[in-house]
């Protein structure tokens, strides 16, 4: 047995727990101060990323080289413009095929379009959805990287190009065989002998690109068709149609994409083609309803 027990070693002193305190309240002082540095420190980094974001921002220069053409952006008021002389709506789905810095794509989002770009150079569609953000409008405008001649974009209702005509006329077979009525809007370069169904020249603060070019693309109708137990044959050539009804020919015939007109002697047909039928009004020498079926070999739209 031990000679003497010491109490202090079960109940510490007044001057002990009044140190264990202190060291509490600088240890939680110290805690304190480091949750602040961290703090800060998360603070100021996130600002250094966005500085260096910001001072790293791709910057085209009009005229740099691309795949097939140099960038050349569109003004924006022929941007406008070629939305309006398209008829755009909320409902329609755009497809921009090079989609550059995506102005197109943007000024339609901002209309209530969904809209989307296809641009060759990664670092233009960086810039396209970094400038989607800042309009507040990426979750209406997106882009992607690739070549537009392996992308598929035939489910859209709108499609816009600032092409070379060679590209144009490339694109041409691709696009006569999207659903009548899609319309092409080009900026200043045709598609060839597929002459535009309508053009939109912008002279107020334009001085260069300063054209709209609208095709629609036209229901294919080539062939015979039986009218009311007449044989209707019609030659296409794009939008434009010659031909005859029993042998006599039709006059001021032409499509605009579903929509179909031609006139017979004082009979003036007009109607839509639709899931390989044509039907509609006639007026003039007559009025009434008609209708027309396809005879063998004759395209359905």
């Amino acid at each position: 047995m031990p000679s003497s027990l010491s109490v202090s070693k079960w109940f510490p002193s007044r001057s002990s727990a009044k140190a264990s305190r202190s060291a509490v309240r600088l240890r939680n002082t110290a805690l304190s101060v480091l949750a602040g540095l961290t703090s800060a420190l998360a603070v100021g980094l996130a600002s250094a990323q966005t500085a260096v974001e910001q001072s790293s921002t791709y910057e085209p220069s009009v005229g740099q080289p691309g795949k097939d053409v140099v960038w050349v952006p569109t003004p924006q008021n022929l941007v406008d413009a070629m939305l309006d002389v398209a008829n755009v709506t909320p409902d329609d789905y755009l497809v921009d095929l090079g989609s550059g810095d995506g102005r197109t794509v943007i000024t339609a989002a901002k209309r209530g379009l969904r809209a989307h770009g296809i641009e060759y150079n990664p670092d233009m569609v960086k810039l396209a959805k970094q400038n989607a953000d800042r309009a507040g409008v990426s979750d209406r405008a997106t882009f992607e990287t690739g070549d537009l001649f392996e992308k598929d974009f035939t489910n859209a209702d709108v499609i816009t190009l600032f092409l070379l005509p060679s590209l144009n006329e490339k694109l041409r077979p691709i696009l006569l065989d999207m659903k009548p009525g899609v319309r092409v809007v080009s900026n200043s370069f045709g598609m060839g002998e597929w002459e535009p169904d309508q053009r939109v020249n912008v002279e107020k603060d334009c001085t260069s690109w300063c054209t709209a070019l609208l095709w629609i693309v036209p229901a294919k109708v080539e062939g015979e068709w039986q009218i009311e137990g007449k044989t209707l044959k019609l030659n296409q050539n794009f939008q434009k149609l010659t031909g005859t009804l029993n042998g006599e020919p039709i006059a001021d015939a032409k499509l605009r994409g579903t929509e179909i007109a031609f006139t017979v002697g004082n009979d003036q047909y007009k109607g839509t083609v639709e899931r390989g039928v044509m039907r509609g009004d006639v007026s003039g020498g007559r009025t009434g309803k008609w209708h027309a079926l396809p005879k063998a070999g004759a395209a359905k739209s």
